[in-house]
């Protein structure tokens, strides 16, 4: 009995579909027999283009000979990975034990009210997404949060503007 494959997605609103790019190939080719490609290659395309876009991981898909379902269920079991573009700046408030108890969830109600959405999303300039990710390793500074991996410790509310102009337009 024959797979069935799945249908390639097509450009939507006269946008030519991502491509790999003749790194992503070199790289796909590279590691395609080797133990653990798969984590491997889709940490590189997410350092191409900053997420894994769906047009990608069907040719990734493809080059490695896996069904694209394997993909998509490795992608969504790490939360490192992302299927939608983030923002330009990319928010991270912790909500491990520490900064839970320390207001970790005040923080994220905050980031909201500045920037007018809720987690995983991207504000309307696409300058910010905010997300909540289990620990950052720094308990003793709780609460934390890191844009664009620099790390804030012992954040306030009344932070959260400086920190946001900080990164505006930067």
């Amino acid at each position: 009995m024959a797979e069935a494959k799945a249908k390639k997605p097509e450009a939507s609103g006269g946008e030519a579909p991502l491509r790999l790019t003749p790194e992503l190939v070199a790289f796909i080719d590279e590691w395609r027999e080797k133990p653990g490609n798969l984590i491997m290659v889709l940490h590189k395309v997410q350092s191409v283009y900053r997420y894994i876009p769906r047009t990608i991981a069907f040719e990734v898909a493809e080059r490695l000979g896996i069904p694209l379902a394997k993909i998509y269920g490795v992608v969504t079991f790490y939360h490192l990975f992302k299927l939608q573009q983030p923002g330009r700046h990319q928010i991270a408030v912790c909500m491990g034990t520490a900064c839970y108890l320390k207001g970790g969830q005040d923080l994220i109600q905050e980031f909201e009210n500045l920037l007018g959405v809720g987690l995983n999303t991207v504000s309307a300039d696409g300058e910010f997404s905010v997300e909540s990710v289990r620990c950052v390793g720094c308990c003793g500074l709780a609460p934390v949060l890191t844009v664009d991996g620099e790390t804030f410790g012992k954040v306030t509310k009344e932070q959260l503007p400086d920190i946001l102009a900080k990164y505006r337009g930067a």
